[in-house]
């Protein structure tokens, strides 16, 4: 049975009939102003996706919002009110409710924005088609620049002209790639305007955060199979501007080996298989990722042993080590080496200090305690407590 596209049931949008985002529409429709679901979460209801966000927006300015949620018994935040948008806490869930807007001023990063009572306006600063669908409280849907058809395809294009909406934030270029390979129909490829549009705008990207850029490309890595979005990344230029000295090659053969085996998706590991130079100061990663980036990068391309790193680090880094090792080979990985390392995480040392005292101390029991722990491991775990403790001392 096709889907039906001109309304959103609650069996792909339950938050269409939460009380939480129930109270937020019925607060601002009794001040008389329009109040529409948009976005993701409308996208991906149609789509039969879940979605983690629920987004709004509404004729009503921020200071009426305010007013009306307060009158409701809601609690307003301003979270960015000088954007238009107000964060209404509704049963402890907190939805954003953003004014329709229209660009005044952009310079590819950040946009000044005048509020607006025109829903058309709203749906046309957004950036893809897809995207500039709207639902109201009852789940009927609202398609003010017939978006529709791009969506039933999983036609990822950029509203109006590619190239205006790029200079308005630079960061769409990324979007353009993650949403194609989130969303996009593989069978008809990239939009050729749009890959124009990315090509001649490359400089642009140079200029956006280096968190910004994180982000986007975490949400791009983590896709179940962005092979053919990273190929066009690379062929128009963008990935080499955004992480210098990056190739796809390694990366498309590992998305390629881990999907014959089921195995999820691992964004660090992804980005390790691009290579690049400088990444880790590119990107902004949290200390822990920074340390998994290191360990599957050493494990990948500097020949630590995939048991030690399974044991020392954990199954996934060492999974995503062999993956990449599989990739350079131009191999395909072997199931049983998997299952080798799983049971090398699970492994657990026989010797204790106790074990070593008195007749080691201080910096002459550790560096014990490491010598046989190596001599453990390089025994595929095989050696047992009587027989590393009796092994001599280099």
């Amino acid at each position: 049975m096709d889907r039906d596209y001109s309304k959103i049931t609650p069996a792909d949008a339950p938050w269409l009939v939460a009380a939480s985002a129930r109270a937020v529409c019925d607060a601002i429709a009794a001040g008389g102003h329009q109040i529409f679901y948009v976005g993701g979460c409308v996208r991906n209801a149609l789509l039969g996706v879940d979605a983690s966000d629920v987004d709004m927006s509404s004729s009503a300015t921020p200071e009426q919002v305010i007013a009306l949620a307060k009158a409701a018994g809601l609690k307003p935040v301003p979270t960015g009110i000088d954007h238009g948008t107000i964060t209404v806490v509704s049963d402890g869930t907190g939805y954003e409710v953003t004014t329709f807007r229209r660009d005044v001023e952009t310079d590819g990063r950040r946009a000044v924005v005048a509020f607006s009572d025109d829903i058309t306006d709203d749906a046309r600063r957004r950036d893809f088609t897809m995207n500039a669908i709207y639902a109201d409280a009852n789940g009927i849907v609202v398609d003010p620049l017939g978006g529709m058809d791009d969506l039933r395809n999983r036609r990822v294009r950029f509203i109006d002209n590619a190239d205006q909406r790029i200079r308005e934030d630079y960061l769409r270029a990324l979007r353009y790639f993650r949403f194609f390979a989130w969303y996009g129909n593989t069978a008809e490829g990239l939009d050729p305007d749009a890959l124009a549009a990315i090509s001649s705008n490359l400089d642009g990207l140079e200029t956006l955060s280096a968190e910004r850029v994180t982000a986007e490309m975490r949400k791009f890595l983590e896709a179940p199979d962005p092979s053919q979005a990273i190929a066009a990344m690379s062929q128009t230029g963008t990935l080499g501007t955004i992480l210098a000295g990056a190739d796809s090659r390694f990366l498309l053969l590992m998305i390629h080996g881990a999907e014959a085996l089921g195995l999820p998706p691992h964004w660090l590991g992804r980005l390790v298989a691009l290579g690049g130079e400088a990444t880790l100061e590119r990107l902004r990663l949290s200390k822990s990722e920074q340390r998994q980036y290191q360990y599957i990068k050493a494990a990948a391309f500097d020949g630590v042993s995939l048991p030690a790193t399974a044991y020392e680090n954990g199954v996934d880094v060492a999974v995503q080590a062999y993956l990449i090792r599989c990739a350079i080979a131009e191999s395909m990985p072997d199931p049983d080496q998997i299952t080798q390392l799983t049971d090398a995480a699970t492994k657990t040392f026989p010797i204790t200090a106790s074990d070593l005292m008195p007749a080691y101390a201080g910096p002459a029991l550790g560096a014990r305690l490491a010598q046989l722990k190596a001599a453990w491991i390089t025994s595929n775990f095989t050696l047992g407590k009587a027989e590393l403790l009796a092994l001599p001392v280099p």
